[in-house]
């Protein structure tokens, strides 16, 4: 444990502080230029822990008066744009308050390219970036020259980046930096970190064959958090549905007791739904706002500005802020609908009372039957400080493919140099030699199978032995594309202006910014927020609706789904941004809008946008409902369900599968418990649906949420032997003739081909539609499996579809463990446990007080036919 300078005691010392253990033990591990993982709950000064090295160098080089060149010495790297300028934010208080003479800036998407280009020129001490921005950075010449005084890299929320594909593209980033700055070394922040040896082996400085972790430094636990579970005394718990209207009332009631409330939801839609059912009961006219990732930038920025200036009262948000960031005196945390996984729940949690010694408040609200027992699992988990995760693994190759081409793009390499400084990487430590030798000349020619299209020639090796880009426009735009989130084609959603001359329908009647779905609020009254919104901009949508007498020019709100505009028609109405807005058309990659009034508007949904369902919580969740002694923290409507369950039917047991068949309405079902959520089980309804068709039992088709899988068909399935209907072989053939056909695997492909840059999608000064990069890629996809069914970007694909889209080695991990242990009723009617996702049986998107009141009528009968 190392001692703090004078002058940084000193800053301690002026309002009665102490440094904690855990950031003297950072200090020391920096001094020693160690690797460090730091893991301490939130509140417990993490941020400053891992920056007190690099604070502590540059006072004393500024102290000895030394002219240190304008030169980058720490670079933070956050997977939160919000994140970055939060800690910017905070960081400036005590290097001002010390005086040390320290440039901290932030680097990010929106950055304006002009205080890029000084960055480059003249770089900060401390710059804030994100992954894609060092992807950047290594795609650019001079890589070596601006990174060559670099002294240490700050990974901030470690556990969120390390598991996916932007952890791929951030660990090849590392190396790259090793490269430049060999004695660079890296620190690792997070509050909940599952595997802490992995990580600790992901963040290491590695030689290729060595195993190196870095030193794990952990600080001493906070208060235990309190967590309480909603349960309205007067309401009827769903069957279904994810709304949580039946709760709004005693959501808006915690709302008006706490000073400062962050309403988490786990999508953008619900975020949207929430925000208008909080202002339909708002009679107070509270502040409250919206954030989400589909809002504008200027939108988001206000919030936040509103936040940490304590002008709000509630703010709805997504996971855009439950990462590490401080906005303001926020005292309770609501997630509405259940969190996913125990590790999502205590990030959410270290929002409120961001202080180490006070207990953190949150309220969770479960949206319906299943989701309380989730719920209850969740908080279990928290109480015992249990954690969940996704796991490590090996890095994807069209990561390494982009991040190849990245570096050609910026300084020339050999190829024998940049595989070994891509095993420096711990996702590729493992990489075999061929491996990457088909990568690079992918990169290099498009594969055989491509090889005589000029346009797939990217890269070339020059007489020094060195690869580059073949030319300067491919280097452009190969930076134009850099990045893994691969979201679908946009529009920008902006307020349309009249042209001139036109004529166009009566102006809708006035209203507040943002209409409420059901005006509760007195004659008079705001019943409606300031506009909080944001975006960002991409393709234009051919076939789309157009808006011949009205142009943008209003205010660009953020950005909604191609495929969402393809299916609205002018005067249709739906809600963004906390408005209700009326369609009037697309125009170039605008969709064009008027702000309207009216009932049962549309809401945007996002693809991909809800979080995955962990396989630590299924478990817990499986071993709660096969426990009735387990039971009794349980509401009543919930005990009396399971219950019922047992007795017309049984429980499904934690390591066994219950498959359940029964006749209803002129067809016959097989309803199976898998509890491995909705990917796994859609693609086990896939492979179901191919079985049953060659067993001659007519499917006709299925249906899945997070919980089961229901399968309805024209024959009866009772007789069908269950056993070998889910062998895991089912995962061979079956599985390879699906995916031949599937357009999920087409999906997972065309992914994998943006991310490689075999398809690009942004040109300088436009970008390709969402059907132009769909028949591009789904054309190569046909030529490749035809012709070069071995090619590396197959490969890839077939990699993402085991933890992605399709969920396969979850799904096979689940089916081996219930291999010859599947227990079959054969029923006469439903059962209890079985109504929720029968619900999901022909039930259309419907929003608002509709679709609530469709899905009441259709639960109550269900309901009536099961506990009868």
């Amino acid at each position: 444990m190392s001692a703090l300078p004078a002058r940084f005691q000193a800053w301690f010392d002026a309002p009665g502080w102490a440094p904690r253990a855990h950031q003297l033990d950072m200090l020391a591990a920096a001094e020693a230029g160690e690797d460090a993982l730091l893991i301490a709950p939130t509140g417990a000064g993490k941020t400053l822990g891992g920056f007190l090295g690099s604070l502590t160098e540059l006072a004393t080089i500024s102290e000895a008066g030394s002219d240190r060149p304008h030169r980058l010495h720490t670079l933070y790297v956050s997977p939160l744009k919000a994140l970055s300028y939060d800690v910017a934010r905070n960081l400036t208080n005590p290097v001002s308050e010390m005086g040390l003479n320290l440039r901290i800036e932030t680097r990010t998407g929106d950055t304006p390219q002009s205080r890029r280009a000084r960055q480059r020129a003249s770089p900060p001490d401390m710059l804030l970036t994100t992954p894609e921005q060092l992807a950047l950075f290594c795609a650019q010449e001079n890589g070596a020259a601006f990174f060559a005084d670099l002294k240490a890299v700050i990974i901030d929320e470690v556990h969120a980046l390390a598991p996916g594909k932007r952890g791929d593209l951030l660990a090849l980033g590392l190396a790259a930096l090793s490269t430049y700055s060999p004695d660079a070394r890296r620190v690792g922040l997070s509050a909940t970190v599952m595997d802490e040896a992995g990580h600790a082996r992901w963040l290491a400085r590695q030689q290729p064959g060595e195993n190196r972790q870095a030193r794990i430094i952990r600080g001493a636990p906070g208060a235990a958090p309190v967590v309480e579970i909603m349960t309205p005394d007067a309401a009827r718990i769903p069957w279904a549905g994810h709304s949580g209207r039946h709760a709004i009332d005693d959501v808006y009631a915690r709302i008006r007791e706490a000073r400062l409330t962050l309403v988490f939801v786990n999508t953008r839609s619900q975020a949207e739904f929430v925000f208008q059912m909080l202002w339909g009961v708002n009679e107070d006219a509270l502040p409250i706002a919206l954030h989400h990732g589909s809002l504008s930038v200027e939108q988001r920025r206000k919030v936040e500005a509103a936040m940490a200036a304590g002008k709000l009262r509630a703010v709805v948000c997504t996971s855009t802020l439950d990462l590490g960031i401080d906005w303001g005196d926020v005292d309770l945390v609501i997630q509405m609908g259940a969190p996913k996984g125990a590790a999502r729940l205590m990030q959410r949690l270290g929002r409120a009372n961001h202080r180490l010694d006070a207990p953190s408040r949150a309220v969770l609200v479960p949206t319906n039957r299943f989701e309380h027992l989730e719920c209850a699992c969740a908080r279990d988990a928290v109480d015992a400080g249990a954690l969940d995760g996704e796991p490590l693994r090996d890095g994807a190759l069209d990561v390494l493919a982009q991040h190849v081409m990245g570096r050609a793009c910026g300084d020339p390499f050999e190829a024998d140099e940049l595989f070994e400084e891509v095993r420096r990487a711990a996702p590729y430590a493992g990489l075999q030699r061929d491996v990457f030798d088909r990568v690079l000349e992918f990169v290099a020619t498009g594969g055989y199978a491509l090889g005589s299209y000029d346009r797939f020639k990217r890269i070339v090796k020059g007489r020094d032995g060195r690869w580059r880009a073949r030319n300067r426009d491919t280097a452009q735009r190969h930076r134009l594309n850099i990045g893994v989130i691969i979201e679908s084609p946009m529009l920008d959603v902006r307020l349309a202006a009249k042209r001139k001359g036109a004529s166009a329908a009566a102006p809708p009647t006035p209203q507040p910014q943002a209409a409420s779905l059901s005006q509760r609020a007195a004659p008079g009254r705001l019943t409606a927020p300031p506009s909080y919104a944001a975006g960002a901009p991409l393709p234009a949508a051919s076939g789309l609706s157009r808006a011949p007498t009205l142009r943008g020019g209003g205010p660009r709100l953020g950005q909604v789904e191609e495929w969402f505009a393809d299916q609205l028609t002018p005067g249709d109405t739906f809600l963004f941004a906390g408005q209700m807005l009326r369609f009037e058309g697309v125009s170039g990659t605008e969709c064009l809008v008027s702000r309207a009034s009216g009932t049962d508007p549309k809401i945007p949904s996002w693809q991909g946008g809800k979080f995955p369902y962990t396989t630590f919580l299924a478990e817990r969740v499986r071993e709660l409902v096969h426990t009735p002694a387990a039971w009794d923290r349980l509401p009543t409507q919930v005990r009396e369900w399971l219950a019922l369950q047992k007795e017309r039917s049984r429980l499904p047991e934690p390591d066994r599968l219950l498959v359940e068949t029964f006749p209803r309405g002129g067809k016959f079902y097989l309803v199976c418990y898998p509890f491995e959520g909705r990917l796994a089980h859609q693609t086990l309804g896939m492979l179901l649906t191919r079985r049953l068709e060659r067993a001659r039992l007519r499917p006709l088709g299925f249906v899945a949420n997070e919980y089961a899988l229901a399968v309805w068909g024209l024959s009866d399935m009772a007789g069908a032997d269950m056993a070998a209907l889910f062998s895991e072989d089912m995962l061979g053939d079956d599985l390879d003739a699906w995916l031949a056909e599937s357009a999920l695997m087409q999906r997972t492909f065309r992914n994998c081909a943006l991310i490689a840059g075999l398809i690009e999608r942004r040109f300088p000064g436009h970008e390709k539609t969402g059907r132009q990069v769909t028949f591009s890629s789904d054309l190569i996809y046909k030529v490749l499996r035809e012709h070069e069914p071995g090619h590396i970007l197959l490969q890839a694909a077939w990699q993402d579809a085991a933890s992605g889209l399709l969920d396969i080695r979850r799904l096979s991990d689940r089916l081996a463990k219930v291999a010859g242990r599947v227990d079959h009723m054969a029923l006469t009617r439903i059962s209890p446990l079985a109504v929720p996702v029968m619900l999901e049986v022909g039930r259309e998107a419907v929003f608002g007080e509709a679709g609530d009141a469709i899905l009441e009528d259709a639960s109550a009968a269900l309901a009536s036919e099961a506990m009868g």
